[in-house]
């Protein structure tokens, strides 16, 4: 991970966000099926993120991340 990039540096500590409540629900609010699609959603961002950052061109980024807004990667 870049440390100059504030997309990957948002997206990373989001994602620990989002485990962080994934643990809370399911170790004290013994809540498990919600839970679960917020974590493979929460986590999908910055995996979405490393993939666009791979792309061979501004195009190409755009294309890969606007693949997140339509909700198709890993839902």
């Amino acid at each position: 991970m870049k440390a100059d990039n504030p997309i990957e540096t948002k997206s990373f500590e989001f994602a620990v966000r989002v485990v962080k409540l994934y643990k809370h629900l399911t170790e004290t609010k013994k809540e498990f099926v919600l839970s679960k699609q917020l974590l493979r959603s929460g986590t999908s961002i910055g995996a979405n993120v490393s993939e666009g950052l791979q792309g061979m061109s501004k195009k190409d980024f755009v294309a890969k991340l606007s693949h997140c807004i339509k909700g198709g990667a890993g839902n």
